[in-house]
């Protein structure tokens, strides 16, 4: 479970807007942030993906960033945070980080994701999501104890304000290191939203070992 942020950063982070565009890549690709968000793990650059299960672009842009993530070098902090804008947001959104509390997120996210997008599965009441996590081995009441625990309303609450204060308003978009967002549209797509997070990683490195 990734760790919670205290109150005090999160309003002050919250407090995002526009800056001027690094020099070396131009600057319609990507928005820098003029609060910069704290990071889940200091001392790595953090790349977060914020998405949407309902969302046909996130789905489509699984099979590249994957392997992606896959192949990311160990002082490189990988994080999935579902946008929760209201309605339907709110409950997939839920349901994601009911599963990473519980820590098979990682054994069932492509199944959901297969399931609202081949099979047509709306996931509207927790209920449904229990029976159908159950199919992939995960246990039905576990899962709704979960769903509304104290911990993992705190989860939505966090991510709820992470997205706040990325200035997010739509999936998927990339932030790197609480300082770069982007999205597929401003990057020009799927395999070049991932060089230009390469590029800003690689640019986080050269920053972080000239402080050194």
């Amino acid at each position: 479970m990734r760790n919670l942020f205290i109150g005090a950063v999160m309003a002050l982070a919250s407090l995002f807007g526009v800056a001027a565009h690094a020099d070396d890549t131009p600057a319609e690709k990507y928005t820098v942030l003029t609060s910069p968000v704290p990071v889940s793990e200091p001392g790595k650059i953090e790349v977060v993906e914020l998405f949407w299960y309902g969302c046909p672009h996130c789905y489509a842009f699984e099979p590249t960033i994957n392997p992606w993530i896959e192949k990311l070098p160990a002082d490189v902090h990988f994080v999935r945070i579902p946008a929760m804008f209201g309605g339907i947001w709110d409950v997939h959104g839920q349901m994601f980080l009911t599963l990473e509390a519980m820590g098979v997120e990682h054994k069932v996210h492509t199944a959901v994701f297969d399931a609202i997008h081949k099979e047509h599965k709306m996931f509207k009441t927790k209920e449904e999501m229990a029976d159908f996590v159950a199919t992939q081995g995960v246990d039905k009441a576990k899962f709704l104890e979960t769903y509304n625990s104290f911990a993992v309303r705190g989860m939505v609450k966090k991510d709820k304000d992470l997205a706040t204060a990325y200035g997010v308003t739509g999936v998927p978009t990339m932030i790197v290191n609480g300082k770069y967002r982007f999205d597929l549209g401003s990057s020009g797509g799927p395999e070049e939203a991932l060089k230009l997070a390469d590029t800003l990683i690689e640019k986080e490195r050269a920053a972080k070992g000239a402080g050194q």
